[in-house]
Parts: C-alpha cells; structure tokens; sequence
C-alpha cells in the first residue's frame, strides 16, 4: 500500500468522523439541549439537526413525556403521635427541558425530597382517623405545593397519589378489633332488628287472623239469630193463623148447630132424649162403685113414651122428612168464608221487617212461606160439606137401662 492511498484512507475516515458529528437525530417526544463552546445555544426538536463539529454538543436528552415515579414509603408522625409510613406516587411532565437541566441538578430527587417534606407538613396536622379518611385533601395539598415549587425547574406535577398508609402493627390489631365489634355490633343490631321485624309481622297477622275469625263468628251468629227469629216468626205467623182459622171453624160449626137447633125447633121430649144419652157417661171410670138413678130418670121415661106415639097429625118427632109446608127444615150452610184468613201476610206483619241495610248485600234472602190460597181451601170445605149432608143419618144406639142397685 502506497502512502498517498493511506493518506486518503485517513482523510476519508476524518471526513466520515467530523460528518458523524455534525448529524444528530432526535427521536419523537425527546428534546436534546445543544451547547456551543460551553453555553446554552438552542434545543433540539424531533428530527434531523445538523451541529457545528467540535463546537456544538448535545448536554442532555430530556423525555417529554408524561412520568410516574413512586417514591419508597416515608415514615410520617401524626398529631396523635404515631408513626405511618406513607408510600406515595408522582405524576409529572418536563414543559421546558433548558429549565430542567439548568434550573436543578437532579430533578427526580429535588421532587422526592420536596414530596417527603411537604407529606410529613401535611399530615403532622392530622390524626390517624383523619389521615386515613382524608387521602383525597392530602393530594390536593402536595400537588399544589409541588406543582408551585417545580414550576421554576421547568416541570408540572399532574397528580400526587398516597398509594398506602402503613400504621404500626398495635395499631392495625387495635384497628381490626374496633372493626370486628363494630360489625359484631351492626349484626347483632341487624338481627335484634330482624326479630323485631319478625315478631311485630306475626302479631299483625296473628291480630289481622283474629279479627276476621271474630268477624266471622260474628256474622254467623247475626245469620244464626237472624234465622232462628224469621224461623220463629214464621211458626208464631202460622200457629196464629192455624188458631184463628181453627177459631172460624169452632165458631161456624157452634154457629150451625145453633141455627139448626133453632131450626128443628127441640122440645121437651128431645131435651129428655139427651138426657138420656147422657146417663151412661156418667157410670164410665173404674172409680165408680156405686151409681143413684136420679128421680128425674123415671119422669123422662114418661115424657119419652107420651112423644114417642103419633100426635094429631099422625106424625112422631122421631120421623124424619119434610115439614108440613113440605121444606126442609135445615138451611143450607155457607162454607165460602170459613178458611178466609183476616190477617195481612208475614211479610207485612211490623216484627218480620228487619232493618239490616249492612248486611243486605251479604245476608241470603230468607224465603217465606206463604198459606195455600183461601180459596181453595174454602171450595175444599165446602166441597165436604156437601158431601156430609148428602149422607143419610145414622140414628144413635137406644140408651141402655142403667143397672139398678
């Protein structure tokens, strides 16, 4: 190898070297801060630059992006005098890369530090209790003092996150048993509120249950008493109407035999005749040990035998047939009225009117019996009327000598 083709080989490696140098290339979300014979000359955006050799020189390559950082946990004294530790998490961005490289030597640990004191100002002035419950005021307060005090170093702290809040082992003991009987305590209340659920339920069923079982009673024994006093009224109305008409027939029957006496005109040979009738009834009775023929016997035994012969006319009043103006003696009876009840229905009697408006929609009707039509019942009588004065008369047995003590 000949000296001018190493020459040229040096030179060409020179050229390489210094053209190395001059080309830079920032990547995306980067910044690289150039400095010119030891001062701050500009900042590099993403993409190609071109730098002067041996002059210009890349002093940091500051990332963009947003950065989370977690600090290790702090050991932190409450106004109550124990200590926590306190681990936290740090979200930050680098807004001006010339500030962070020349504003703090080191800006992760300036942020740290900064974090520590402010946590340990902060939560001096809380105790446990309000430590543990008031995280979200503890963030608030570090981001703000952060994000005040790292604005000069050319940062924003986004967000500040406690991740954990470690008290001491007496304390956690301590803590889980206050938990534990506040739970015990929150069950038992729950049962306890429960049962009492349970048992005021089951009264008011048990008082509900009660209620319709005596309203139940209740209106049974008002259909019961109802019942039992239409049944009644009915059997008085139908007693009443059975006596009366009973009474009509008594009265029409005495009234007959009345009229037809007047009519057959008796005498005294007929008054003897029944008397004679009479004398055997009174010898009837096992008591009877002894009978007295009356004195009048012996005068009605005369009196019978002077009637018995014919009169003037040649008739005897024991002949039966027409009189001597040839009709006949007895008149016609009148049967048509005998079964005609005055009385106004039951349904119209005052006492089988029930004035029950609350239970006319429950109560079933209660149907009334009502008597067969008089009119049937008055053509009936009449009909056997008839018939028993069509029948010829069967004269009484002759009375029997009574025996003679």
């Amino acid at each position: 190898m000949t000296p001018a083709l190493i020459a040229l080989l040096v030179v060409a490696l020179v050229v390489a070297f210094v053209i190395a140098k001059s080309v830079t290339i920032v990547p995306q979300a980067q910044a690289k801060v150039v400095e010119r014979l030891g001062r701050y000359s500009r900042t590099l955006s993403p993409g190609l630059s071109i730098l002067v050799p041996f002059i210009d020189r890349v002093r940091a390559t500051i990332d963009l992006r947003e950065q989370v950082i977690s600090f290790p946990p702090q050991p932190v004294i409450t106004a109550d005098n124990l200590q926590v530790g306190i681990d936290t998490v740090l979200y930050f961005q680098v807004t001006d890369p010339r500030l962070a490289v020349y504003g703090i030597a080191n800006y992760i640990t300036g942020m740290e530090q900064l974090t520590t004191t402010t946590l340990r100002n902060v939560v001096g002035g809380l105790n446990l209790e309000g430590a543990l419950t008031g995280r979200d005021g503890i963030n608030s307060q570090l981001r703000s003092v952060l994000d005040g005090t790292t604005g000069p170093w050319g940062l924003r702290v986004a967000r500040v996150e406690i991740k954990a809040i470690d008290p001491p082992a007496s304390i956690q003991d301590s803590m889980e048993k206050q938990m534990r009987a506040d739970r015990d305590k929150r069950a038992i209340i729950l049962t306890a509120e429960g049962a009492r659920q349970s048992a005021i339920t089951t009264a008011e069923g048990q008082k509900a249950a009660a209620i319709l079982s005596a309203e139940g009673k209740k209106q049974a024994a008002i259909l019961e008493a109802e019942a039992e006093r239409q049944s009644r009224i009915l059997r008085a109305e139908g007693e009443r109407a059975a006596l009366y008409l009973q009474a009509q027939g008594q009265a029409k029957s005495i009234e007959t035999v009345f009229q037809a006496i007047h009519d057959g005109k008796p005498d005294q040979g007929l008054l003897a005749y029944q008397y004679l009738q009479t004398l055997p009834k009174i010898a009837q009775g096992d008591a009877n040990k002894m009978w007295i023929v009356p004195s009048e016997f012996s005068k009605a035994l005369e009196g019978l035998a002077r009637l018995g012969g014919a009169d003037a006319d040649g008739q005897s009043w024991m002949d039966v047939g027409p009189s001597a103006d040839g009709a006949r003696p007895a008149r016609e009876m009148d049967t048509s009225d005998w079964f005609e009840s005055q009385l106004p229905p039951a349904a119209a009697q005052p006492e089988a009117r029930i004035e029950m408006t609350s239970m006319a929609d429950t109560m079933p009707a209660v149907p009334s019996p009502t008597l067969p039509p008089t009119d049937s019942m008055a053509h009936t009588a009449a009909a056997e009327a008839e018939e028993a004065v069509s029948m010829p008369e069967i004269p009484p047995p002759p009375p029997q000598a009574p025996p003679r003590q």
